[in-house]
């Protein structure tokens, strides 16, 4: 692997001999690394938190609802094989900290890897050496230039062949005002810590700072269902803790899901007793509940909200956000980007994936051609390509760079040749916020299948695996609306 260099005025001729820079170190960038190394390319891996996975860590307590057969990369399980490792019973389900533990820690350590990943180091920006984005000739055959910062705080530019940004969407969680624009008072909030992180580990590391209080959870997700059902667990041994939930929609009967009916049964299980603790009244339901602003206090946090009644206000001690995530693009704002108007992913892959049209849809898998921007060489993977659709799947980020590794080493027929094999069910759903907490206008008549729906896309829902996204790592099911 070539050595790589602080950037200087000149700019090479041979870009092949460039690192392909990967952004972000979770199971889709190092999956991708991996499939690089398999091609005969050269990944470096950039990760801005101390550890591979510095995400997942923060959602660890999480157990995911999708076994480890369909949470391991192929190219990945081949690359650790051949330093013996062990892999894990494909039928468990870990949690985010055994997903990292037992497969990315032991990926980034083998010799094919480890020596290209730089944790602790920040990517600012990525551009084209000595050009922005207005400059066209010379453009496809000139290097990336990726801007990093160092642990130290000193920055450094690094030329490469080619750029995939896996670097997700954790790290900017929608804001819980309407419009989807913050709420007045929330960024306070935020600050003064009435508004915690997502998905906090209610019974383990944080649960001195839930006992006993009044909690309010936002949205209407799987990722709420966990946090909710910690809550119920926790108030079972603290019973001066209170639980309520507020939701966008008129009823919270679809984060239910399909409960026995559901294949994978950890997922059915959540909605069964989700909707006991409710119809016990141990949490208390706020539906149409649209949050307009925050007063953080001394002794609270004053949630203020319209809703059919009226103007509300309900005061707590802590709120928990579950209302999603969406992508940062700041640091790519030197490149020629086509973005899908509504959901902010790759223009062709948008439609495809945009929840309004799609709360019942299906998404099929797709590859380079699909996640190809103007600017040839530069891809956005994983969570992130989904911009802020909530039904992104772990396997299908890693047939994303399965195709994408495959077109930077020039084998067209495989990166063309795009397919993926997910586990059936009768549920169909989304998750994570954006807007599958506020329902579609006419959603009562129009469902994936409905005569309003384009031919193609018809053809797909029909057909093909829908994405439901189990606790943060999601898998597929089929559609039952059909």
């Amino acid at each position: 692997m070539p050595e790589a260099t602080a950037d200087t005025t000149g700019i090479t001729t041979d870009i092949t001999e460039l690192p392909v820079v990967v952004i972000g170190a979770g199971p889709v960038g190092l999956a991708a690394a991996a499939h690089l190394v398999e091609r005969g390319l050269h990944p470096m891996i950039i990760e801005a938190g101390p550890q591979v996975g510095a995400a997942i860590r923060e959602w660890g307590h999480t157990r995911l609802f999708s076994p480890w057969r369909y949470n391991i990369d192929a190219a990945a399980a081949r690359l650790l094989a051949t330093e013996g490792w062990a892999a894990p019973d494909p039928e468990v389900l870990p949690t985010g900290a055994e997903l990292v533990e037992q497969y990315l820690e032991p990926l980034a350590a083998t010799q094919a890897l480890g020596p290209r990943i730089r944790t602790g180091t920040r990517v600012l920006a990525v551009s084209r050496a000595g050009m922005d984005k207005t400059r066209t000739t010379g453009r496809e055959t000139t290097p990336f230039l990726v801007r990093l910062q160092h642990p130290d705080g000193t920055c450094a530019d690094l030329r490469a062949s080619a750029v995939l940004d896996a670097s997700g969407t954790w790290s900017t969680p929608n804001p819980l005002g309407m419009a989807g624009l913050p709420a007045p008072g929330e960024a306070e909030a935020l600050a003064v810590g009435r508004i915690t992180a997502p998905l906090p580990d209610v019974t383990g590391r944080d649960r001195g700072r839930f006992a006993g209080r009044h909690v309010l959870v936002v949205g209407a997700g799987h990722s709420a269902a966990n946090t909710l059902l910690e809550l119920g667990a926790l108030a079972e041994t603290e019973p001066d803790t209170r639980i309520c939930w507020a939701v966008r929609s008129a009823d919270v009967a679809g984060v239910y899901g399909g409960e026995d009916r559901d294949e994978l049964a950890a997922r059915g299980a959540l909605g069964t007793r989700l909707r006991h603790l409710v119809e016990s009244g141990v949490i208390e339901v706020h539906t149409s509940f649209v949050i307009t602003g925050f007063t953080p206090g001394e002794h609270g946090l004053t949630v203020r909200a319209t809703t059919p009644a009226g103007d509300q206000e309900l005061t707590v001690d802590l709120l928990v956000p579950a209302t999603g995530f969406r992508p940062d693009l700041g640091m790519l704002a030197e490149l020629r980007l086509e973005l899908d108007a509504a959901v902010d992913a790759p223009r062709q892959l948008g439609p495809l994936i945009d929840p309004e049209v799609h709360s019942c849809g299906s998404v099929a898998p797709h590859g380079e051609k699909l996640l190809a921007h103007p600017e040839p060489g530069f891809y956005i993977v994983g969570m992130k390509s989904y911009g802020r659709a909530p039904t992104f799947l772990m396997a299908t980020g890693y047939e994303q760079v399965r195709s994408i590794a495959a077109a930077l080493a020039g084998d067209r027929a495989a990166a063309d040749d795009v397919q993926l094999v997910l586990p059936e069910t009768g549920v169909c759903s989304t998750d994570l916020g954006g807007s599958c907490d506020l329902p579609a206008p006419g959603a009562e008549t129009q469902g994936c299948c409905a005569p309003a729906v384009a031919e193609e896309l018809v053809d797909a829902c029909c057909s093909g695996p829908q994405p439901v996204t189990l606790g943060l790592v999601p898998v597929s099911v089929r559609s039952s609306c059909c």
